[in-house]
This record gives C-alpha cells, structure tokens and sequence, in this order.
C-alpha cells in the first residue's frame, strides 16, 4: 500500500456522488484533470477552518470539486463557479443537482477574466477563491481576486508545482513562466501568506491578511 492509499482510506472517504462525478466524466469524453481527493479535503477544511461563505471557482470542469467545495458551506453559503466550455457546464449543472447541491451553486459559462472583471466593477467580494484552470491566466487571476477578497479570504490554486518544470531552469514555456510568476506573486506579497503542498501536483494556499505586514 502506497501513502496516498493509506491516507485515502483512512482521510478521504469518497462517496456515490463522487465516484459517479468521475464516471460521468469518462461518460462525456471529459479530460481527466480533475482536482485529486486529498487536495480536495484540504480545500474543504480549508473552508470549513475559515468558515467561509462566498466562494468563487475558476475552472468548473465536472463539478468535483465544486461539490468538495459546497458542502463546506453553510446552508446560506454561496459557490459562483466558473467554466468556459458550455457542455462542460451543463455536466457541471447535473452533477450538483445530483449531489443536492444546486442551490448553493451557480455556474457561469464564459471568459472567467471577463466575468471576474465585471464581478470587481460591481463590487463584489469573495472570502474563498479557488483556480484551476489556464495557467496562462493565473497572475491575472490572482489580480483580480485581490481586489476582492474579503480580509481573512483563502485563495487556492492547484498544479503549481506544474509537473516539476517550474523548478527546472530548462523549462521555458509560456505557461510555465506563468506559473512561476504566480509562485513568485503569492510569495512576495505582502497582504498574503502563502504557501505550496506538495501534493498532486502542488496545490497552493494563500490567507488574505486583515491588515498589510
């Protein structure tokens, strides 16, 4: 038995609803990129720790771990969730009725820079945010959630780690710098305290602070 098997069946029990989130995505020709179980039970006590209400998801895919995300909330909790592929969003849509979870729950099919950007101008805030999406776009990501994170708000992003290449000088690709720049971004900014786990492929975690240090 490997550690990631020891700890998955002590820690990470996934359920019916779960197992058939991920059937659901062979069943529809989705990419299996899909948040892994132990970084999608530290998101959810993450936002279980921080009692957060208002969260937003960059990159909805099937919903799996959207549906990590929403049980954290109360039921007056909210989770705006993102998606540019329309036939991604509409699994998505299935697979949080399925898990009971749809009122807690909207997806938003579009641009997510778009849609963030025009979320900032109305002036909404967040106190969770989660990315998993183009890596490209993660510094701009970061940006924008900044301007709307609540004191106290946890930001997360999953494959930060990107395989090993942001390590490794040889990489040069454009989403690898990005990435990088990312890293770099949650490290040196000082209204954040941050951190990567090195599990799956890195998952990172970032506390907004209340104040700047």
């Amino acid at each position: 038995m490997s550690d990631t098997e020891y700890i998955n069946d002590l820690y990470v029990q996934e359920d019916k609803v779960l197992l058939k989130i991920k059937a659901s995505m062979k069943q529809h020709g989705m990419p299996q990129i899909s948040l892994s179980a132990q970084s999608a039970k530290i998101l959810y006590l993450w936002a279980k720790v921080g009692q957060a209400k208002s969260m937003l998801e960059v990159g909805t895919l099937a919903g799996y771990s959207g549906i990590w995300l929403a049980r954290a909330l109360p039921e007056t909790g909210t989770l705006l969730t993102l998606e540019l592929n329309p036939r991604f969003a509409q699994v998505a849509v299935e697979n949080f009725k399925l898990a009971g979870l749809q009122h807690k729950v909207k997806v938003q099919v579009g641009d997510a820079l778009a849609e963030m950007e025009r979320l900032q101008q109305l002036g909404t805030m967040f106190d969770f945010f989660f990315f998993d999406a183009d890596k490209l776009n993660y510094p701009k990501y970061l940006q924008l959630a900044l301007s709307m994170a609540e004191p106290g708000a946890i930001i997360a992003a999953d494959n930060t780690l990107w395989q090993g290449r942001v390590f490794d000088p040889a990489s040069i690709r454009p989403t690898t710098k990005s990435v990088r720049i990312f890293n770099k971004m949650l490290a040196e900014n000082n209204r954040l305290e941050s951190i990567i786990i090195p599990i799956g492929d890195g998952l990172s975690i970032a506390r907004v602070n209340d104040k700047l240090l």
